[in-house]
């Protein structure tokens, strides 16, 4: 194994050992912080060394499947990121979280190492086994405070609803197979008709689910109520970027069945539209963002669907940098003033300025304001819908303009002055300096990440991961001013919050219509049938056996018994005979015989006299005998 390859192995298996480790051990309380963020930095180091180095190991996992892991140009730009918001994450968690360290510094390594291995697999078992410890981990996370109900069932919605889509890449991994493609996630393209395409709908329906894409996006709101790190993480470079991710890894597979790469186009624009309004309707701040993250995820699946992947990885990874800075603002806030509710934040950026001044750059950032880094991230993926269709353009600036109003609407709370600055609601009044470090890091990357889709950067992307080249400066100048006057207009207007936006467009009460009240109706119905119809059986056939029991004994004392007795008197009987016949007949018989063949001995001896010439003539007599009778038979026959 080269230097490089056991990097790639360090990379997975560090902080996913070190994670168990602290995870089901509570002797390194103590230390569990350092050692997690320790184990962090190592790996976000590894992580830029199999970037350069593009390292790729193989082994056996079954009959035509290996468990292979691959740093190519596009893990290679995602890899380095996840590792390094893990990192920065962790750090703030070194000064929020005061309780059960261990545990939770455990589960965040493990959710990060899977979240490495989703972006470095290379086969479908690989996929398969980090997409699973990557939503089992979430679960953990989300209903991290288990002692409070509310936070225990958001994280069960958030796992039902995902394990349920997920069940696409099994459905997927069993098609690749069928259509003779075999399990590598290059190979997925060859499969043969209809395989490719069952092959292509089980990984969107699994992809558009860890994305919370429509219509699996309500399980995102719930997903707050995790630790504001969790949330940070969980948002940004792991969980629901690698749905979008795991897109632009099969986009060639998208585009092979001709229908796919449309639908997945649409399918974003419309949650980034929809998702938009969602967002700018709410009233919280973690709600707020939580929506716009589908709503920018939205970009990443219409990358995907019209082969822009280097603008969908530029932007995935410019909104990464983006959106775990404003989460973990939001976290500092929440821990220092003790709510997120927006109209009780007013005024909060004055308070801790560094934390107002970096949050401002994000949402700035995620307003598309130039020269911000998703200013020309989402004008990269625009330009390739532009080449797609108009309409699909004239949807995503419709969902550009949103994102300039929602993070306009964040943007002034934080900082207008107004009835509710200076009333804390809670908390205990600081930030500190652990805190406040890595949103000062972030918000260098919601800044300075824009070169990933500028010239000459964007250009050496396009042709190593595949896309439109570069964006024109008209493009641009649209885009910036939409931005600009969306953010001005703010000022002026008040968001309308519909109801029906702000809970999120009913889509878990339809869920709950559609799926989850007739599952229980029916679950009902198989109980009620189970216990009056089956238990009922078995109850009547247990209670026949008895009877039943009480019938064979009586025939066995009174049939079988009879029967047996009367056998064994007529063998005694039979026996009684036999010894008489046997004594009277048989044992006379045999002596008879042995009388006769004792003479028959006797005659026998006679000839045996030891002289040679008395044998000679016994001998011609033999053969004479034999001559005649042969001249008889041949005479008469």
């Amino acid at each position: 194994m080269s230097a490089a390859e056991g990097a790639l192995l360090a990379m997975a298996l560090l902080p996913g050992g070190m994670g168990a480790a602290l995870a089901v051990t509570r002797r390194w309380e103590r230390v569990a912080t350092p050692i997690a963020v320790a184990t962090a930095g190592v790996t976000t180091a590894l992580a830029a060394v199999v970037a350069l180095a593009r390292p790729a190991l193989s082994a056996p996992f079954v009959a035509g499947a290996d468990f292979a892991l691959e740093v190519d140009a596009l893990a290679a730009l995602t890899a380095p990121m996840i590792a390094a918001v893990t990192f920065l994450v962790l750090v703030f968690a070194a000064g929020s979280i005061r309780e059960s360290r261990a545990r939770f510094h455990g589960l965040m390594l493990i959710f990060s190492a899977a979240a490495l291995v989703t972006a470095s697999a290379a086969s479908i078992p690989a996929l398969l086994f980090a997409w699973e410890v990557m939503g089992a981990t979430s679960y953990a996370l989300i209903g991290f405070w288990w002692r409070e109900p509310r936070r225990v069932s958001a994280g069960l919605t958030a796992f039902l609803t995902t394990r349920t889509a997920d069940l696409g890449l099994y459905v997927a991994a069993g098609a690749a197979l069928a259509g003779g493609a075999g399990m590598a996630l290059s190979d997925l393209p060859a499969a043969t008709d209809p395989w490719r395409h069952v092959v292509a709908a089980g990984i969107m329906v699994a992809a558009l689910g860890k994305a919370a894409q429509l219509p699996f996006s309500f399980w995102l709101s719930g997903a707050m109520q995790g630790p504001s790190p969790v949330s940070a993480l969980l948002h940004s470079a792991a969980m629901v970027a690698m749905g979008g991710f795991l897109l632009l890894r099969v986009e060639p597979l998208l585009a092979a069945t001709g229908w796919a790469g449309p639908v997945a186009a649409w399918l974003g624009m419309l949650t980034a539209v929809l998702m938009g309004i969602v967002a700018l309707a709410q009233r919280e701040l973690k709600q707020l963002l939580a929506a716009s993250t589908v709503a920018q995820l939205g970009f990443v699946v219409l990358a995907a669907g019209v082969g822009a992947v280097s603008g969908g990885a530029a932007h995935l990874v410019a909104h990464a940098s983006t959106k775990a800075l404003l989460f973990l603002a939001a976290g500092a806030w929440l821990t220092a003033w003790g709510t997120e509710d927006l109209a009780r934040l007013r005024g909060v950026g004055r308070r801790w300025r560094v934390v107002g001044v970096c949050a401002s750059v994000g949402a700035l950032a995620l307003a598309g304001i130039a020269p911000l880094s998703l200013w020309a991230t989402k004008d990269a993926v625009l330009a390739a819908a532009l080449e797609t269709s108009p309409w699909l353009y004239a949807a995503g600036l419709l969902a550009s303009a949103l994102s300039a109003a929602y993070a306009g609407k964040a943007l002034w709370a934080i900082w207008r002055r107004g009835d509710g600055a200076g009333i804390r609601a809670g908390g205990n009044g600081q930030v500190g300096a652990l805190e406040q470090a890595p949103l000062v890091v972030l918000a260098a990357g919601a800044a300075g990440l824009v070169v990933l889709a500028l010239p000459p950067l964007s250009r050496a992307l396009a042709q190593t991961l595949g896309g439109h080249g570069e964006v024109s400066a008209v493009e641009l100048a649209l885009s910036a001013v939409i931005a600009a006057a969306v953010l001005l207009l703010m000022l002026r207007l008040r968001a309308p919050e519909p109801r029906w936006a702000r809970e999120w467009l009913g889509l878990e009460r339809i869920a709950h219509a559609v799926v989850v009240r007739p599952s229980l109706s029916l679950a009902h119905a198989l109980a009620r049938f189970d216990d009056h119809v089956l238990d009922r059986t078995v109850m009547a056939a247990a209670g026949a056996v008895p009877v039943l029991a009480r019938i064979a004994a009586r025939a066995d004392d009174r049939i079988l018994d009879a029967g047996v007795d009367a056998t064994a008197h007529a063998a005694d009987v039979s026996g009684h005979l036999a010894a008489k016949v046997d004594d009277d007949g048989v044992d006379r018989g045999v002596e008879i015989l042995a009388g006769r063949v004792r003479r028959l001995g006797h005659l026998a001896r006679i000839p045996q006299t030891g002289a040679i010439h008395q044998y000679f003539l016994q001998a011609v007599a033999v053969l004479t005998i034999g001559v005649v009778a042969w001249s008889v038979y041949t005479v008469m026959g």
